[in-house]
């Protein structure tokens, strides 16, 4: 299993994944960066989004393994690697974030991330379950 940062020809598989981004977001995710595809030999198998908070904390957005692969520990590995590039590139921590209702916040502690927030949009346009936050010194 290995990630690859975003190119072109991967845009196909990420837009069929990933319902936020459109045609200019995506371009601007391989000008940047700031996209994954997670591989398991010749086949595209889940992506990871992130981007950079405050110039100097990276935040991972988004994580998403196809339906086969879950369950076999491509999630850890694909985690551990984009922590890995993150320190490679001088980054001492990094966060995300899921539902309090997903089971994703119990690998990110198996993970080492440790709770350190949340953010509650009751009543708003984006009414959901409180977002938590995690985080991980690197």
């Amino acid at each position: 299993m290995e990630i690859k940062v975003v190119t072109d020809s991967d845009k196909k598989f990420v837009m069929s994944i990933d319902k936020h981004v459109d045609d200019t977001g995506y371009a601007n995710r391989v000008y940047t960066k700031s996209a994954y595809v997670i591989w398991e030999k010749d086949q595209r198998i889940g992506i990871i989004v992130h981007c950079i908070l405050w110039d100097n904390l990276p935040f991972m957005n988004h994580i998403y393994i196809k339906e086969d692969y879950r369950g076999k520990g491509f999630a850890k590995q694909a985690i551990i690697c984009w922590e890995n590039e993150m320190k490679s590139q001088g980054y001492k921590m990094t966060l995300l974030s899921t539902q309090v209702d997903e089971q994703a916040q119990h690998l990110y502690r198996k993970l080492g991330y440790v709770d350190c927030g949340g953010l509650v949009f009751n009543n708003t346009p984006f009414d959901q379950p409180m977002e938590m936050f995690l985080r991980k010194v690197l």
